[in-house]
């Protein structure tokens, strides 16, 4: 398998609001909802880099196409990470979510690695990590 991911997929509870939570709370850009017109087929789509994007759709709507039960959520499955350029850049944007109505889980601070790093969850509670990696440069 070639690694070609290019969409990740988020479960949600309220479309609405976290389209406000990524498109106005933090800033990510999007044409908003769009397949409204379609049963099942509400989502918003978010540009993310080099072609990868975000979408977020209705947690039911998920489980009707994909087969799979709608089950209990769980915050520990999976963590998204946001690389940035510096400490300074990971408290701004920890601050954004937070202002958002994020969760900070984690905040910010340096980490045993050698990095900076903090956590926070969105209004469904998916769980980010914002984090300077001193060894991996960032494409701006």
């Amino acid at each position: 398998m070639k690694p070609r991911i290019t969409v990740l997929t988020l479960g949600v509870d309220d479309l609405e609001r976290s389209l406000a939570f990524y498109r106005d709370g933090l800033g990510l850009p999007t044409e908003g909802i769009v397949g409204t017109e379609f049963e099942h087929g509400a989502v918003a789509f978010f540009d993310l880099q080099h072609g990868v994007k975000l979408a977020i759709w209705n947690r039911k709507d998920l489980a009707h196409e994909t087969k799979v039960p709608l089950g209990a959520t769980s915050s520990t499955e999976i963590t998204i990470g946001h690389n940035v350029s510096s400490k300074d850049e990971v408290d701004r944007v920890m601050e954004l979510a937070r202002i958002a109505g994020g969760t900070i889980t984690d905040p910010a601070h340096d980490a045993f690695w050698g990095g900076y790093s903090g956590h926070f969850m969105d209004p469904d509670g998916h769980l980010w990590e914002v984090v300077w990696n001193p060894a991996w440069a960032i494409e701006e």
